[in-house]
């Protein structure tokens, strides 16, 4: 082989190479999440992620960034834009920029128990992962966070003992916001990954959040009262940019969308059983629980229904699926009054 031949098959080889990297970065899946590592939903993705490392011989590889080190939700999303990332585990609002309807699960004081949350969402579920999908992200389905209720330093058992207290929201969740404003109370938003120091500051006095949560990021060392109270129902989306998925070759897709779609079930299953664990503990802990009376629980859910016809016609709320929401409400609580 002449000198001429050589150089054009190492410039070839050379290209090869390149090509080689380029398919195996893009197999690559790089997930951002604010659960801590060691915890049981981490250890459940990462088992995940070793599955399908091993039935796709090492041609995906899912690299997890836990503990919030990637940012909050709109941060993630930045990233996710930017190809440094190729998706996120996120809280129910945090996609809502992409698919509105993702928020409405989360409307304050709008179920009344996990029966009706359950009847919603298997009617809704299909729905708002379709949704999901036709904007850029696919998702392995929901798993639960359960009822936030309220973690205070002062027992919170009627509005009045909320106002004048700085209350925390979500940051982005303007509709949340907006039923805090409507309640009398001074609304603070934050990002998740902030609250901690928030309640450490004083910057915020009230925070909600499922028992899991409040005690997985350690709200729990900084108040001293749950208020058994159903504030809002939330759940976790775990999704990947469609795009990045369809980089992968047909089979290794199957192969991911069957092992997620697994882990995601398996978590939502168990996360009520968790939950209650959950609860178990912070009394444990030395937390002491306020109930709060069903004539006071009705007349907070009162005043955010009035909300309604002003929710449904924000620029941020797909009413379409806000009426179809009601519409299962209505007749499963006719079927079990």
């Amino acid at each position: 082989m002449n000198r001429a031949a050589i150089r054009a098959s190492r410039v070839l080889a050379a290209v090869l190479l390149a090509c080689l990297g380029f398919v195996a970065s893009a197999a690559d899946l790089k997930i951002a999440t604010v659960a801590p590592d060691g915890s049981h939903w981490m250890q459940q993705m990462r088992a995940g992620a070793e599955e399908i490392k091993t039935r796709t011989a090492g041609r995906v590889i899912v690299k997890f960034y836990p503990g919030g080190v990637m940012g909050n939700d709109s941060q993630v999303l930045r990233k996710v834009r930017a190809n440094q990332l190729q998706g996120g585990a996120f809280a129910s609002g945090g996609l809502a920029d992409r698919y509105k309807a993702l928020n409405l699960y989360g409307v304050p004081l709008l179920f009344r128990s996990l029966a009706e949350v359950d009847a919603v969402r298997a009617r809704l579920d299909p729905k708002l992962i379709a949704g999901l999908e036709q904007e850029g992200f696919l998702s392995f389905g929901f798993v639960e966070g359960g009822f936030a209720n309220l973690f205070s330093n002062e027992p919170i058992r009627t509005v009045n003992e909320m106002r004048r207290k700085k209350v925390w929201v979500p940051d982005g969740d303007q509709i949340s916001f907006l039923a805090m404003q409507e309640l009398g109370l001074s609304p603070v938003t934050l990002p998740v990954t902030d609250v901690l120091t928030g309640l450490q500051t004083g910057l915020i006095e009230i925070t909600f959040a499922s028992p899991v949560v409040a005690l997985v990021l350690q709200w729990h060392t900084k108040v001293k009262y749950i208020t058994r109270l159903p504030v809002s129902y939330s759940y976790g989306i775990f999704a990947v940019e469609k795009e990045a998925l369809g980089r992968l070759s047909a089979d290794d897709q199957k192969v991911v969308r069957e092992v997620m779609t697994r882990t995601m079930t398996d978590l939502d299953h168990a996360a009520r059983e968790e939950n209650e664990r959950a609860y178990a503990t912070l009394l444990n802990s030395g937390l002491k629980p306020v109930e709060v009376s069903a004539e006071d629980a009705d007349a907070w859910r009162h005043t955010i229904e009035g909300l309604y016809p002003q929710l449904r016609t924000r620029p941020d709320v797909d009413a379409a699926v806000f009426d179809e929401l009601q519409a299962v409400l209505a007749e499963y609580r006719k079927a079990h009054p």
